[in-house]
């Protein structure tokens, strides 16, 4: 279905970045990853997604709190590639304390990855996504993007002006061929929820399954995590045809934890 397409994942290294991305290439999308991590595992995981898809995979470690870096990931990939059809803004890092406690230098942090990041790049592929009269951009919001929960002060904050973002940029552009949509996940099982988990354990002395079941009766009404690859699933077809008529909204991928 995305045979010819070429796709940006910030954050692909891992977790729900690396979720999309293949389920990305399973529809055919060449891929540009992105994100941290030990430079033979990324290597690993970028050769294993070109043999497993038959797509070109490259990467490139622009670090997304420098908003001249990821303005850079984006002109280099069409400098290569020669085009740009899909943008994922999935890069995020989360810090949790009273909004009276929280650092200063961890608010500025969170806010310029999980939000300024999304725009500098949003703002540096519209122009390309325009010329080609085609482009998907999906953002990786957050049931935080339209829910709070306590000591997230930044997190909450940089997933709501996410979903603005995405707002405006889907009447900004629509009519040109290009989409711009926010999925929101609930809990999702990822190294970063694995390790909540554990300092629940840890702190209440139960298991990792209790804390875990804990953790999902708190919010998630299924009671079930979601996946990367169903988060993957959801961005394939917000880039189908089917979708071309979606824009400016968000997808609630959370369980009914936003039903509530």
């Amino acid at each position: 279905m995305l045979k010819g397409k070429v796709a940006i994942v910030t954050g692909s290294t891992s977790g729900i970045g690396l979720g999309i991305a293949r389920e990305l290439a399973r529809a055919g999308a060449d891929l540009v990853l992105n994100g941290f991590g030990d430079a033979g595992e990324i290597e690993a995981i970028r050769r294993g997604v070109e043999r497993d898809h038959d797509v070109r995979a490259v990467y490139d470690g622009a670090d997304m709190s420098k908003g001249d870096a990821v303005r850079g990931l984006i002109a280099a990939t069409v400098e290569k590639f020669g085009r740009l059809d899909i943008l994922v803004n999935n890069a995020g890092i989360q810090f949790t304390a009273p909004v009276d406690e929280f650092p200063a230098a961890k608010w500025d942090a969170i806010l310029s990855i999980n939000l300024s990041a999304a725009f500098h790049g949003i703002a540096a592929a519209v122009p390309q996504m325009k010329k080609q009269r085609w482009g998907r951009i999906v953002n990786i919001a957050s049931t935080h993007g339209l829910v709070a929960s306590t000591h997230k002060a930044a997190y909450v904050a940089a997933k709501h002006g996410l979903v603005g973002l995405t707002k405006v940029v889907g009447l900004e552009t629509a009519g040109s061929g290009v989409t711009c949509n926010a999925v929101c996940p609930g809990w999702v099982r990822t190294p970063l929820v694995e390790k909540q988990i554990g300092d629940i354990a840890a702190q209440r002395g139960i298991s990792r399954k209790e804390a875990s079941e804990e953790l999902l009766a708190e919010k998630q009404p299924s009671l079930q995590f979601a996946s990367p690859e169903q988060l993957g699933g959801t961005v394939v077809f917000l880039c189908s045809g089917a979708a071309d008529q979606i824009t400016g909204t968000t997808i609630s991928v959370d369980g009914g934890w936003t039903a509530r």
